[in-house]
């Protein structure tokens, strides 16, 4: 059995998540919400603020997506609870970053700086 399959996904307080229809999976949550089709062959059972992904059968297709299932609706709860971050690692001699306004001024070895604006 997927090690990461079988493993539980705890339910943050603010997050409610309802299965439609045996397959469509929505995740609410304070950020928003996020809809996803579970692959057929595969299951969610709900308890008491845990969610277990289950697959029916021990076929190759269904054993492969059962850890993907998973962790797809780990990563969703996870963006409904913390939404997107991306960050930024400058590695090297000479590099610099800074914020300018709503523009972020990079000088990353170019004879010019580069500014970029902040999304």
């Amino acid at each position: 059995m997927s090690r990461i399959g079988r493993k539980q996904i705890s339910l943050p307080e603010k997050v409610e998540i309802k299965v439609e229809d045996g397959s469509k999976v929505l995740v609410e949550g304070p950020k928003g919400s996020l809809n996803w089709t579970l692959p057929s062959g595969l299951a969610i059972e709900q308890e008491e603020g845990t969610i277990v992904v289950t697959r029916s059968s021990e076929e190759r297709t269904v054993r492969a997506m059962h850890g993907t299932a998973r962790s797809l609706i780990a990563n969703m709860i996870e963006g409904v609870v913390n939404g997107f971050t991306r960050q930024l690692e400058i590695i090297g001699v000479g590099f610099r970053a800074a914020v300018k306004g709503g523009d972020l001024d990079l000088s990353l070895g170019f004879s010019h700086p580069v500014l970029h604006p902040i999304p």
